[in-house]
């Protein structure tokens, strides 16, 4: 049972960060222009034309032309994709490390924005608005209770910088205040967390944007000056980014003039990417944590480490992509991410998987490791058709590495399903965790003064779980608390998180998910 809910819910995941695992951009030549509509050859254009002209229905041609132009991309491999307008800006906004708005989080509860993050430095926290909050009016008028949408609240709170919006808000104290916010630029974090523990520094890295070197040395700084020894980064769920990125990234841990990685199509020459004498961690203990959902750039730094026997990778195997895409934007906003070369790892390795049976095949990949059960046994993945017949490369201590089918970890650590179950599932899907601490925890945070009291002294006891339960059960029809089991330690382990990130942020989470993470357990021992 227990497998089948895994595949459900790392299916849902793959739906929800879409194309984001799928893409490496790179963003040396942005600007370049592909397929014209001019030329009287272009047969797409005439098909649409004629479509325009004749057809028996009026017809949007705009989005017939997106889906014959995504369904020949497809046709050529699983990551040459037709952007529309709002996905393409939403990717540059995620990977350029910002967007203009009001710089806060929110859960839609009730019918009511409930502010669940405030950015540290942004507009909001700037005007002193407070994480609890409940925005009631916007710019006077009501807000709350009126069929609030996703959508109505991006159009509410985006806007151009400079620009103001007024917020009428419901103090956690139960005081009603007016903020008038100027929205300005938000500034995302490539990191997600980074904190030390014992001697050991941890740093999660989300993605691979334009900032996110410059946000790995700031991280670094400070732990090494709360007394790092050793490191761990954590690559898992980080879907990729850019190139350039990823490379300037593996120059922190390597010395000068060793390749890092190279690419070659048949359009675009070999180029190599080499370490500069620039980096902030060329020696010291490093560990790097990987999983299925590891893809792209980060397999580029976990495969050049690798290689050059830098640090070791622990976790799972990665995702296996081996491809590089180029954007080309058209003068709509719509784009095209085009596949322009493989890459091969410092020892010559291509670690893209198979999509010789077509983009669907591809995508259901992931859900067939772990229905054979590749995510709980070593041994499971290496008689894996991926790896069957793949040629042997050696690292520079003549450690065996294989091509193909991604990066298989050097300590490889079984997958915990029971944080991947149907009912953890359903209740992260509807939020339930950061809903019952809006609804039910608030008074009970304020008596512990900081992060560090929290986390140590504070324990989900059973009746606390048994009354979230409860409270879940109530507020989706896909809970049902008898189903617990042996879910409860991953649940209560989610709630404590949740309540620490809603009081403290994004490390307080990490700092309690990873005490009942066996995978980082393993790293930090390495």
């Amino acid at each position: 049972m227990k497998h089948t809910a895994a595949v459900i819910f790392r299916t849902l995941i793959l739906l929800l960060i879409g194309i984001g695992l799928g893409i490496f951009i790179t963003d040396k030549r942005s600007g370049r222009r592909f397929f014209t509509t001019s030329s009287g050859e272009d047969k797409i254009s005439k098909v649409l034309g004629l479509v325009n002209s004749s057809y028996v229905d009026s017809v949007n041609t705009d989005s017939i032309e997106g889906v014959t132009v995504n369904d020949m991309l497809q046709s050529l491999d699983p990551h040459s994709v037709y952007l529309p307008a709002q996905q393409a800006r939403n990717i540059s906004e995620r990977l350029q490390g910002g967007f203009d708005g009001v710089g806060l989080e929110y859960q839609l509860l009730r019918d009511t924005l409930v502010v669940t993050m405030v950015y540290p430095n942004g507009p909001a926290a700037r005007a002193g608005v407070q994480t609890g909050g409940k925005v009631l009016e916007v710019d006077g008028k009501p807000f709350s209770g009126t069929g609030l949408t996703l959508a109505r609240v991006s159009k509410n709170f985006r806007g151009e910088k400079d620009s103001k919006v007024k917020l009428t808000v419901l103090t956690p104290e139960g005081q009603y205040k007016d903020f008038v916010i100027k929205r300005g630029h938000v500034t995302l974090s490539s990191l997600d967390a980074a904190y030390v523990t014992g001697n050991t520094g941890y740093i999660k890295i989300s993605k691979f944007a334009s900032t996110t070197d410059a946000d790995f040395r700031l991280a670094l700084a400070r732990l090494k000056v709360e007394g790092m020894q050793k490191l761990v980064i954590d690559l898992r769920g980080n879907g990729g980014g850019y190139l350039n990125t990823a490379t300037a990234l593996a120059d922190e841990f390597l010395p000068k003039d060793k390749l890092i990685v190279y690419t070659m199509g048949a359009h675009e020459p070999r180029t190599d990417y080499t370490a500069t004498d620039s980096g902030v961690y060329e020696e010291g203990a490093l560990t790097v944590i990987i999983d299925e959902y590891s893809a792209s750039a980060s397999e580029i730094l976990a495969g050049a480490l690798q290689d050059l026997d830098r640090a070791t990778i622990v976790g799972r195997r990665s995702f296996g992509k081996g491809l590089v895409q180029q954007q080309f934007p058209f003068g709509d906003g719509t784009a095209v991410n085009l596949t322009v070369a493989r890459y091969y790892t410092p020892s010559g390795r291509s670690i893209q998987k198979s999509y010789k049976h077509g983009a669907q095949s591809y995508r259901n990949e992931l859900a067939e490791r772990v229905r054979k059960g590749e995510l709980l046994s070593e041994e499971s993945n290496l008689t894996d058709s991926a790896f069957v017949g793949a040629e042997t490369y050696h690292t520079t201590k003549g450690r065996k590495v294989l091509s193909a089918g991604g990066i298989m970890p050097d300590v490889f650590v079984p997958d915990d399903t029971t944080r991947e179950s149907r009912l953890v599932g359903a209740l992260l899907v509807n939020q339930l965790f950061s809903a019952y601490v809006i609804d039910a925890m608030q008074p009970l945070l304020k008596k512990y003064p900081t992060a560090d009291s929290f986390i140590k002294d504070y324990q989900v006891n059973s009746a606390t779980l048994s009354h979230f339960l409860s409270y879940a059960e109530k507020a989706s029809k896909e809970v049902k608390a008898k189903d617990v089991g042996a879910d409860a330690p991953a649940i209560a382990t989610l709630l404590k998180a949740n309540a620490a990130r809603f009081k403290w942020g994004i490390n307080a989470y990490y700092r309690v998910v990873n005490e009942n993470d066996e995978t980082f357990k393993k790293a930090i021992t390495i």
